[in-house]
């Protein structure tokens, strides 16, 4: 008879050797199983757990969790070959079909599980439309309360991290952006929308040590030579918001001296496209003028 095993959460079955054909093989010809091989020493297994846990609740009953104890039961994971763990085994109509070894960041799990039943739910998505919508509006409050709400959860929701990053650096509270995103786990930060977000940060923190445009116009109207006054420019410019200025800026420093400060100009632009992302207009417009720079 299955039992709730040490560690599992709701909706994960703990299943023995002679219960593994009724709870994985039979159960599987009707669902997805995902059998979770685990051990009570095993660190990672816990770290595993719960993040697996999630990934099949947000499949809406769609994939069945059952837990294996190998230390109790080692006879199933042997015959699979498992060597170490935690192990995961997809199966699917009474075989193996995928499968994983060790305790993979949530977006991989969410990854895995939609390539058996299709798109998971995302808890968090409603929500973070309606912070959208506020900050189109200008309530800027009330979309900081759900963006908090949003990052508050176990796990982040990861856009709604990039999306107050980038409020409060537009709010010019840079040292609360800071501790934000200096607090997150290594996978989150790896986030491709995360990682944009700190691009945006640290160019504004740049940016806020700067003398201001007109003081840097004024400097570039007595020496056009002057590329750092040129350089500090682009990023003030860009800290108001003037892309198109600021790419102007730097595109200027790579037609004067393209190898200035080791190719800072053109290392700067490009972290700027990071920041505002490949699909702004000022991205695209920059990219093609670089592009022409470069390449003409």
């Amino acid at each position: 008879m299955a039992t709730e095993a040490f560690g599992a959460g709701d909706g994960a079955q703990e299943t023995t050797t002679a219960g593994f054909r009724a709870d994985v093989m039979e159960a599987s010809l009707r669902q997805p199983v995902l059998v979770d091989f685990w051990a009570p020493w095993c660190g990672p297994c816990k770290q595993l757990a719960p993040a697996l846990e999630r990934a099949v609740k947000a499949a809406g009953g769609k994939v069945k969790l059952v837990k294996m104890n190998i230390d109790d039961h080692p006879e199933i994971a042997g015959q699979l070959g498992i060597k170490s763990i935690p192990a995961v085994i997809a199966f699917v109509r009474g075989r193996p079909a995928d499968g994983f070894v060790g305790a993979l960041p949530e977006t991989q799990l969410r990854g895995f599980v939609e390539r058996l039943v299709g798109p998971l739910e995302d808890e968090g998505a409603d929500a973070f439309l309606v912070a959208e919508a506020l900050i189109g509006e200008g309530d800027l409050a009330g979309a900081e309360a759900i963006l908090t709400d949003l990052v508050s959860r176990d796990p982040p929701l990861p856009k709604a991290v990039a999306e107050l990053a980038r409020l409060l650096v537009e709010q010019d509270r840079l040292a609360e952006a800071q501790a934000l995103l200096e607090g997150l786990a290594a996978e989150l930060a790896g986030d491709a929308g995360v990682a944009a977000a700190a691009a945006t940060l640290e160019n504004a923190l740049r940016a806020s040590e700067l003398d201001e445009v007109d003081e840097l116009q004024r400097r570039i109207a007595f020496d056009p030579d002057d590329l750092q006054a040129r350089f500090d420019l682009a990023l003030a410019l860009n800290a108001k918001g003037k892309r198109d200025d600021a790419a102007t800026a730097l595109l200027d420093i790579i037609r004067k001296d393209r190898s200035w400060s080791d190719d800072g100009a053109r290392k700067q632009l490009i972290q700027f496209f990071d920041a505002w992302g490949p699909l702004d207009k000022a991205t695209i417009g920059a990219r093609r003028r670089l592009s022409s720079l470069l390449f003409s």
